[in-house]
């Protein structure tokens, strides 16, 4: 495979690159790399050195990601790179996103002809950050055009604005994440940056399928759930929203996020969105999609097995409302 020459970014003095892919804008030296490892500059031209590296190939129900508005009960061939621009000190994939690891190679085609091996409709750029294998999907995307094969992405959202133009040409849906509404605990604590993953969620939401999920820690931000609701709700009532169910991993040893504490969270959710989901943990009835006009069950969901039960033609076969759903 070809090296292949990194975008966004410029050079400064003494053969330094600042990269513009994502806020951190980080200064690399000749020999160096930024923060995710993804871009090295090479005597003052920066490339992609992660380009077609990837540290997973999995088959996946689309519900993983999670997405549920976007052809629910469909497999997704789901792909990776290894590392991330941001630091969660309770990364559940940290082993491929906190460490550098071994790697085997995908052409853009390659990946495109697997899906289609597969049956596969989308292909989910996943299980680390995305954002990082910026020029690899640009890529991709030239051949799954072809094939009628949707783009997903499962991102923090952390993102520069110019990038996130570009991958919203190409891109036909995203799971963001947005961890807490503290600006203070996203820079300290997660190296990351809140009102660029707002944005992202605000330009992508209205031009592309969204969801978004927030993982619950309690003592960390699980007295947020009203505000993030609240500010969901200001973009759009329709964006589906995941409640996930924090379990110690890596740095972090607290306790498991309480039952308890996800009903109340679901609760408060729902008063202000039209779809709420718990997931990491079993609540009845909290996977279920019910039509937000009048309550019809429209599907249900048992772990990753997906029924649709109410929707027909793309509607509530209940009150006729127009299901908010990519079919």
């Amino acid at each position: 495979m070809n090296k292949r020459k990194a975008e966004y970014y410029e050079i400064t003095e003494g053969l330094i690159a600042r990269c513009k892919l994502c806020p951190h804008e980080c200064a690399i030296p000749p020999g160096g790399e930024g923060i995710c490892w993804a871009r090295k500059n090479e005597d003052g031209t920066l490339y992609a050195q992660n380009y077609g590296r990837t540290t997973s190939i999995a088959l996946d129900p689309i519900e993983k990601k999670p997405l549920f508005h976007f052809r629910p009960g469909t497999e997704i061939l789901s792909v990776s790179p290894n590392g991330c621009n941001m630091r969660c000190p309770y990364c559940q994939n940290y082993t491929i996103s906190a460490k550098k690891i071994q790697t085997t190679t995908i052409t853009p085609e390659d990946l495109v002809n697997l899906a289609k091996q597969y049956n596969s409709p989308s292909i989910a750029f996943t299980y680390t950050e995305p954002i990082i294998w910026f020029e690899f999907i640009k890529d991709t995307s030239e051949y799954s055009k072809k094939e009628g094969i949707s783009l997903i992405m499962v991102t923090n959202g952390l993102i520069s604005e110019e990038p996130l133009d570009d991958l919203l040409d190409i891109v036909s849906a995203m799971n963001i994440d947005l961890k807490s509404m503290s600006p203070e605990y996203y820079t300290k604590i997660l190296k990351g940056n809140l009102a660029a993953t707002k944005r992202t969620i605000e330009k992508s939401s209205k031009k592309i399928h969204v969801e978004v999920t927030n993982l619950l820690i309690q003592g960390d931000n699980d007295t947020e759930i009203e505000e993030l609701a609240k500010y969901l709700a200001s973009v759009n009532e329709a964006i589906p929203l995941h409640i996930s169910r924090y379990f110690p991993h890596q740095y972090y040893e607290k306790s498991p996020t309480p039952i308890e504490t996800l009903k109340k969270a679901y609760k408060i959710a729902s008063k202000y969105l039209y779809y709420v989901y718990v997931g990491n943990a079993q609540i009845e009835g909290t996977e279920d999609t019910y039509c937000p006009k009048c309550s019809n069950t429209l599907v249900k969901r048992t772990g990753y097995n997906t029924t649709i039960v109410g929707i027909n033609k793309g509607k509530c076969s209940n009150c006729g409302r127009k299901a908010d759903f990519v079919l």
